[in-house]
């Protein structure tokens, strides 16, 4: 039967949104209920135990809104509480770390691949595990870009000061000779320019946000979870930071969809169980 329960969606901020952007565009009937943890943002420098805490508390919240999936569109809470949230809620859980992985595989020529990403995200391993249950003959090269989240938090995408740090991250991935580049950060997408200004026309330049929109699609179809479209959908955008912020830089840089945030204040999350 159909279903036109929402989507459930969250990030640690605005970079989410290149997912949500990704999931409109495939299943255009389905609404989407979407919570920008940033009042607490960047997850990128916190301990993987405090990333843990927030994702599970944040899938619980997203669960109690009747959402029918979740969509861990963040890759640093992916790599570190993946397995805490499928273990925490009802519903399928898709992360970012797996769609990406799958693509970079499949379009390296050398099998040089890079990745960027927050410091929790390289420092996890997550992708490399990954990767190496991938099978092939893939090398990863990982490289930490800590203030990337931050300037896209500010809505700065071209400053002199970007420019600079985009240099001294990247360098070390160009003379390694990559050929493929995992942005392993969904607000990373939204400094594309930049990063191909760097890389070059010779570097694929890979987002996992439409790798997961088709695993979205994929795991809705198989349980008979799509909506029928017989309704126009309805978003909800929530953020645990200033709302209105939050609204003027979704509308930038997802569109009109984002409206009418709501500001959600969680506090402390319980301790997980071991």
């Amino acid at each position: 039967m159909p279903d036109a329960r929402p989507i459930g969606v969250f990030d640690s901020g605005m970079g989410g949104l290149t997912v949500v952007r990704a999931i409109m565009d495939d299943l255009p009937h389905e609404s989407i209920v979407y919570f920008g943890d940033t009042g607490r943002y960047p997850y990128g420098p916190r301990p993987l135990q405090e990333i843990q805490g927030f994702a599970v508390q944040i899938a619980r919240y997203l669960a109690d809104q009747d959402v029918k999936m979740i969509v861990v569109a963040c890759n640093s809470a992916t790599a570190a509480a993946l397995d805490d949230v499928v273990a925490s809620v009802d519903v399928p859980v898709v992360g970012v770390i797996e769609p990406a992985v799958r693509a970079a595989v499949r379009h390296t020529r050398t099998g040089r691949v890079g990745l960027v990403g927050t410091v929790a995200t390289v420092s996890s391993g997550a992708y490399q595990r990954v990767v190496a249950r991938a099978g092939g003959k893939v090398t990863l090269f990982a490289q930490a870009c800590p203030s990337f989240v931050e300037f896209v938090e500010r809505g700065d995408t071209t400053s002199l000061s970007l420019m600079r740090d985009a240099h001294t991250y990247l360098r070390p991935l160009r003379d390694a000779g990559i050929d493929t580049l995992i942005l392993g950060c969904t607000h990373y997408p939204l400094l594309r320019g930049a990063i191909h200004h760097v890389m070059g026309d010779d570097v694929l330049l890979l987002s996992s946000a439409e790798e997961t929109a088709q695993d979205v699609y994929e795991q809705l179809a198989a349980r008979d979870l799509l909506a029928n479209g017989h309704a126009l959908p309805v978003h909800r955008f929530f953020s645990s930071g200033e709302p209105g912020r939050f609204a003027e830089l979704g509308g930038r840089f997802l569109g009109p969809e984002v409206a009418g945030v709501e500001f959600v204040a969680l506090g402390e999350p319980r301790a997980l169980r071991r």
